[in-house]
This record gives C-alpha cells, structure tokens and sequence, in this order.
C-alpha cells in the first residue's frame, strides 16, 4: 500500500488577547505545548493585555482526547507522521493570520515579538525560518532542541533579534538528560546568544518568572 494526497481546506483557530488598533505598538505571538489548547494557554498571558499590546496565541491544528474518558481535550503542532506537510500547514496558517492582521494595522510600526513553551519553541522557530514577519524578541521557554537550535532554524534569521530561553532546574526532560542539556545550552549560546534564565520549578510557565521577563523585555 502507498499513501497518496492532497491540498484540503480547513478551519484553525486562535485567541486575540486585546484589540489590534492604530494605538497598537506590540504584538506577542504566544505558541503551546503539547497537549494544551489556546484557551488554557492565553490565559497565562492575560495579564499582558493593553491598549498597545495584544496577544495572538494560535492553536495547533491536531487536537485529541488526553484521556480515555473522552473529557479533557488538547492539541498538537506536529508528529513524526508527514511532518514535513504538517509544518507547511502550520505555516501557512500562521502567515495567513499575521497578514490578516497586518491588513488592521501596519506592522512596520509594530514590533512583533514570539514565545514557544515546549512542542512551541520548535513550532515558533520553523515558522520565522520561513516566514516574511520579522521577530524583535523571541522567548525559548522550556523547549527541547535535541538535535541543535539550526535543525529548525537558520541561526542567522534571528541575528537582530533578541533571544531568551527560560526553563526550570527541575524540568524532567533536561534534569534526566544532563549531558543532553549541556549540549543543548552549550549549542543556544554558539548560535543565537540567548540571554538563558532559570527558575526554580518544573516543565511550566512560573507567572512570576513571566512577568518579571515581560517587563525586562519591555523596558529594553
């Protein structure tokens, strides 16, 4: 048997945390993790909300049950399966959402910033490998780049662009792989420099960490 396919159209969604309007000075383009849906996820970043910041925090466009009691729901930017047409989609989608917004406000007099956690970081970075949209920050939090930060990005595309990578001193995914972390934050400063914060806590967003980042970010 060999799979074959085709181009479909379908329906993603996001949240707008704010109005997008001639007083809008930032725009924050917020990725999940796994499993998580926009909804649960925007919520963090509510408190970010003015009249010039909005928040754009898109979904991933497979969702699934967590459990099997068929309750809890949450989604995924990408698996192993056609990964190559899954990050097409995706980016596609994110283009076509920035340039609707682009159409409300002129985004030269914007600085449009981007945050991954976790499956994000991945999903945010191959998204301005390919996009037109230029970053001022970009916020690593949590994000696991096994294989180097250039297996999703070309480290020159984020040259004028200033780079953060947050995670907890408890993180399972890097305590369990010390050798791995090392690597891996040995690799993030060679390429892109990120000013590289810890905090003490696990796989999440802390919201004090997140706060004290966003007003550092900006007051820069």
């Amino acid at each position: 048997m060999k799979y074959q396919s085709i181009k479909v159209e379908r329906t993603a969604r996001y949240i707008l945390l704010g109005e997008v309007s001639e007083k809008t000075k930032n725009i924050w383009v917020c990725f999940h993790g796994y499993g998580q849906l926009a909804s649960y996820f925007g919520k963090k970043f509510k408190f970010m909300e003015n009249e010039e910041t909005a928040i754009l925090i898109p979904e991933g466009l497979s969702r699934f049950y967590l459990n099997n009691k068929y309750e809890r729901i949450g989604a995924s930017w990408i698996t192993r399966e056609m990964r190559e047409d899954e990050v097409n989609d995706y980016v596609n989608y994110l283009n076509v959402l920035l340039a609707q917004i682009s159409q409300q406000v002129n985004m030269k007099n914007l600085n449009i910033n981007v945050l991954g956690f976790s499956q994000g970081c991945t999903t945010a970075c191959r998204w301005l490998n390919q996009t037109s949209f230029f970053a001022s920050n970009l916020v690593l939090w949590a994000g696991f780049f096994g294989n180097g930060i250039e297996d999703v990005i070309e480290p020159s595309k984020l040259s004028s662009t200033k780079s953060y990578y947050v995670y907890g001193t408890s993180d399972v995914y890097l305590v369990n792989q010390p050798e791995m972390k090392k690597k891996m934050l040995d690799n993030l400063r060679e390429k892109i420099s990120p000013t590289i914060i810890e905090f003490d806590g696990d796989h999440v967003i802390r919201p004090t960490v997140l706060k004290e980042l966003m007003a550092k970010i900006a007051n820069s």
